[in-house]
């Protein structure tokens, strides 16, 4: 069993920043790729910034310069440095990770930008 916890989200004036953590937890042989998505109201879940499977990053043009993905691998835990918050930043932002070939999401932390 294999769990995914985040923590960070919160209520953001634009410009402003957060730092979005998600740790991965249990029976964890081999982590693949790890990283995050986002869902904003009445959109679909996209691709925000992860780490692939051989330890390349990939960002989203929108967050590229204002987003950095960071990992602690001894604690299983990835971040997400977020600066320059715009209000189009509002989602839901969830963890990603395929960990024993198997994928896994956590239940997602709320990020609303707004004055």
């Amino acid at each position: 069993q294999v769990q995914l916890v985040e923590s960070g989200g919160n209520l953001v004036q634009p410009g402003g920043s957060l730092r979005l953590s998600c740790a991965a937890s249990g029976s964890i042989f081999r982590i693949y790729a790890m990283g995050w998505y986002r869902q904003p109201p009445g959109k679909q879940r996209e691709l925000v910034a992860i780490f692939t499977n051989v330890g390349s990053t990939n960002y989203a043009d929108s967050v590229k310069g204002r987003f950095t993905i960071s990992r602690d691998d001894a604690r299983n835990t990835v971040y997400l440095q977020m600066n320059s918050l715009k209000p189009e930043d509002t989602a839901v932002y969830y963890c990603h990770a395929r960990i024993n070939l198997n994928d896994y999401w956590g239940q997602g932390t709320q990020v609303t930008v707004s004055p």
